[in-house]
This record gives C-alpha cells, structure tokens and sequence, in this order.
C-alpha cells in the first residue's frame, strides 16, 4: 500500500486491496474514493470488493470512477463534493494516483493557488507542472 499526502486531508495512492482496509482505517481516513473503473481491474479489487472492506473497517466509501475521456467539469465538480462533505481525511485511489490528484488539483483551482497546488502534488510525488495552465485558467473563471 502506497498512500501519498497531497494536503492534510486528502491522500491520494494507487490502486489498493481489500485487505488494506484496516490499515487505511488506522491511517485517519474516513472517506475512501474509488476513482478506478472496474474494468481495469480484476474482481476481487473492483468497486464492491474494496467498498466491503472499507465498510467492514468502519469507513465511507463513494464510487466516482474517472477516465482522461470523463473526467469532465461535472465530474470534477462530484469528485469536489465529495471530499467537501467528508468527516475527516479522504483517500481517492486509481491506478497509480495520478488520476485522482489530478481530480483533486482541478476541483482545487480558484481555491487554492495553481503553485500551491503543483506544490502539494508534487510533495505527494505526482508531477502536475503540465497542469499550470489549465489551472490558472480554472482559477480565472
């Protein structure tokens, strides 16, 4: 398991396995997001298996699956709302955790500086540089 802080209360990893559940719980996370579609994973890591666990170690559990293709304004504004509406910490997931920081720093623009957020991101070992400009934009309106 390779959880990553972005910000003091959101963590972004790669993908994770039921039995991290616990661990996860331990951690201080109370929300777990699945940013992984089911397809590219195999069952005994898609949705319903990790949302068993997650639920089974006393945490909240959304599915928001995202792709390059949908990952949309309204899908980014979804994924905000989430992580605005937790009791505590959010840990987002998907492949690599790439997907779900980039979410993260998109529905971050115009609330926190586009520095800050290539900052955070990079803290968090994901490169966001590329991002600059559709951040700033973002920020602009």
């Amino acid at each position: 398991m390779d959880i990553r802080q972005i910000t003091p209360d959101f963590y972004a990893a790669p993908q994770i396995s039921p039995e991290d559940a616990p661990a996860i719980a331990s951690a201080g996370i109370r929300l777990v997001i699945c940013n992984r579609p089911d397809i590219e994973v195999p069952p005994s890591h898609q949705a319903a298996a990790i949302e068993k666990a997650v639920r089974a170690a006393g945490m909240d559990f959304a599915l928001q699956p995202l792709t390059h293709q949908t990952m949309t304004p309204a899908v980014i504004a979804a994924n905000r709302a989430l992580m605005e509406t937790a009791e505590g910490p959010v840990l987002a997931y998907c492949a690599s955790g790439t997907r779900s920081t980039i979410a993260w720093a998109l529905g971050s623009a115009g609330t926190l500086g586009a520095e800050e957020i290539i900052a955070a991101g990079y803290r968090g070992g994901y490169d966001l540089s590329g991002l600059k400009p559709t951040l700033e934009g973002l920020a602009r309106g």
